[in-house]
């Protein structure tokens, strides 16, 4: 399949460095793990929206792809009871 470039919205990333150092590094983990499978096990797309969602615990993580130039854009990390709103 090959790999896809990895992007970070600046308030996804305001978002990652809110949580809890342990939790944070598993869930760049799994940002980084979406470079090589854009939709892994597990994921889900959003209803309505061009956007896909994928699990870490108690956070998720919404991302969006764009197969043409091979991009994955990281548009919102968060608890899973705020991530949606």
């Amino acid at each position: 399949m090959g790999k896809y470039k990895l992007s970070i919205k600046p308030s996804a990333v305001k978002e990652l460095e809110a949580i809890p150092k342990i939790d944070r590094q598993r869930i760049v983990r799994r940002i980084q793990a979406l470079s090589e499978d854009v939709r892994p096990p597990g994921c889900e797309k959003l209803s309505g929206e061009e956007k896909y969602r994928v699990r870490q615990g108690w956070y998720r993580i919404i991302y969006s792809i764009d197969d043409q130039t091979r991009e994955v854009l990281v548009v919102k990390v968060g608890h899973r009871r705020e991530v949606y709103r």
